[in-house]
């Protein structure tokens, strides 16, 4: 492992726990009463405040493009990174650097097969007003098969005053994804301030037997830290994670939805730091999950509660038949190696009305026709197996003993894994350690979760997956075809600090051993330009 180092002191003073918390997550979920200087009377209300409902962007133009068969034009949407606020507290303004002045950022929609340009301008202060580094941007559509390119490659940097034009094909079946920064070395900095939005790919099977319109409610979950003056607080507890005391759904301390008495579809991403939840209803009813990271599952799960770590997206189905007239909660029983406060147990509060609208979809279907490859695959298909350990090395978390370091003191060649364009392998992913878990995230690709320490998955995550959950303790097996694209990608944990302090690395698919030139170089292939459009 290279000996150079980020280092400890490069969030200065916010590198530590709170101040009301009492000490690093080991073993079960630590509690302590808050985490932020916030007065009392400042922290924001529990289900006071509405859920503000995510619509979808309208397209800003066109974007001429060159394929095989001539030119061609595609929507394009056009996304600017500025500095804006939020009321999370209701008595100030919280500074934030968004997507197009809002958090979660604005919500695409598109259907599959429907390409699409997203123009990413940069506008953003030379350096972050809180943290000091030089405010570059790299745009990740998190589950998206995007050449390299146009994947947000750590280090193809947007710096203020230049855009890129971000390419996606939306060429696969319909799912929830979603778009963050992804700089190196500071993409937990930029998404927790602001730089984070949802993705959706829509279908005509998932369209014609889940729910739609205000009925397909996506749900952006993550926590924060306020200081006495209502202002983003960064304590990672060296570089093991955030835990905030606030919850907030987009963007929303605590909010309620007022819901008819139907069945509701919601789509749950993940947006946290470092924080993971496992999901409830206070009447004990079940959550069907009809939907992972990849698209629809092949088969509706129905659990009481599940567990879900930062990035992973699950598509639930809520049945609130028969509950006109009654108050339901959303509830995070929480995990271990969390860091958990008063009110981190409560999400969101429905209220149930009484009067239907649409019946259209009021079903809970049992089996769901699945057009993601990844799922008809058996182990027998794969050529070779892979293993890759998750652990903590000194200061810095690692994969097989090896950092980010490794891959830019290589000008950006050394890969961990080099399977051929459609490849099938499995990779095994353990970690060992006891105290943290690791949301690991595997780029380009969708695959199934095989087994968790030698037994069947969880019922929640058998569907098609980008994100896997290895917790302390933890060993999964994963089986994946690689494609559609040649080039290089990345792998890291999620808990975005691990992945800041350096837990990441990348693979290659169909590249030669000894290759000399990339034409999808993830940095150089297509880089940013310098922004004169106005």
């Amino acid at each position: 492992m290279s000996t150079s180092r980020r280092s400890a002191l490069q969030f200065g003073g916010l590198s530590l726990l709170g101040a009301a918390a009492v000490g690093v997550p080991v073993g079960n979920a630590v509690r302590a009463k808050a985490a932020g200087t916030l007065g009392k009377k400042d922290i924001p209300p529990r289900y006071t405040r509405p859920l503000p409902i995510l619509s979808p962007l309208a397209p800003a133009g066109t974007k001429t493009l060159t394929g095989p068969g001539g030119s061609y034009s595609v929507p394009r949407y056009d996304i600017v990174e500025k500095e804006s606020s939020a009321r999370i507290s209701p008595r100030f303004d919280t500074r934030m650097w968004t997507y197009n002045g809002i958090f979660p950022g604005p919500m695409i929609s598109v259907d599959r097969g429907q390409e699409a340009v997203m123009r990413v301008r940069n506008q953003l202060p030379a350096v972050h007003p809180l943290f000091g580094y030089e405010f570059s941007t790299s745009t990740h559509l998190h589950g998206s098969a995007s050449l390299p390119q146009y994947d947000g490659y750590a280090n193809d940097l947007t710096p203020p005053g230049f855009y890129k034009d971000y390419v996606y094909p939306n060429a696969q079946n319909a799912r929830t994804i979603w778009y963050h920064d992804h700089r190196v070395h500071w993409t937990a900095n930029s998404a927790y301030t602001g730089l984070a939005a949802p993705y959706i790919i829509h279908d005509e099977f998932e369209k014609s037997v889940l729910p739609q319109g205000k009925y397909d409610v996506t749900l952006v979950v993550n926590d924060c830290i306020l200081d006495a003056q209502g202002q983003l607080m960064l304590l990672d507890n060296s570089h093991s994670g955030l835990w905030g005391d606030i919850v907030m759904v987009n963007g929303m301390p605590w909010p309620y939805l007022e819901v008819e008495p139907r069945v509701y579809r919601f789509r749950i991403l993940v947006a946290s730091i470092g924080r993971s939840y496992r999901w409830t209803l206070s009447n004990g009813a079940p959550l069907h999950v009809v939907g992972t990271d990849g698209g629809l599952v092949p088969t509706t799960q129905s659990v009481t509660s599940f567990r879900h770590g930062m990035a992973e997206r699950y598509e639930v189905l809520v049945d609130f038949r028969g509950q006109a007239g009654k108050t339901i909660e959303l509830r995070n029983l929480s995990n271990k190696n969390n860091v958990d406060y008063d009110h981190t147990n409560k999400v969101l509060q429905f209220r149930v009305g009484s009067t239907v609208t649409s019946t259209e979809n009021n079903t809970i279907p049992t089996t769901l026709f699945d057009t993601n490859e990844v799922m008809t695959l058996k182990r027998s298909d794969a050529t070779k197996k892979r293993y890759f350990r998750l652990h903590k090395e000194l200061d810095v978390w690692v994969i097989n003993g090896e950092t980010w370091d490794e891959v830019s003191g290589s000008n950006f060649r050394h890969v961990q894994a080099d399977p051929g364009l459609g490849d099938v392998e499995v990779w095994t992913i353990e970690n060992k350690g006891g105290g943290w878990f690791h949301p690991t995230h595997i780029h380009l690709v969708d695959f199934q979760i095989l087994s968790r320490n030698g037994k069947p998955p969880m019922a929640h995550e058998r569907g098609p997956k980008d994100v896997v959950y290895v917790g302390e303790g933890e060993s999964v097996d994963l089986l994946m075809k690689f494609g559609p694209h040649r080039g290089r990608y990345m792998m890291h944990c999620h808990n975005l600090s691990h992945e800041d302090h350096d837990m990441m690395t990348q693979f290659s698919v169909g590249m030669p051993k000894d290759w000399t030139w990339d034409d999808n170089d993830p940095v150089a292939a297509d880089p940013c330009k310098w922004d004169d459009l106005d």
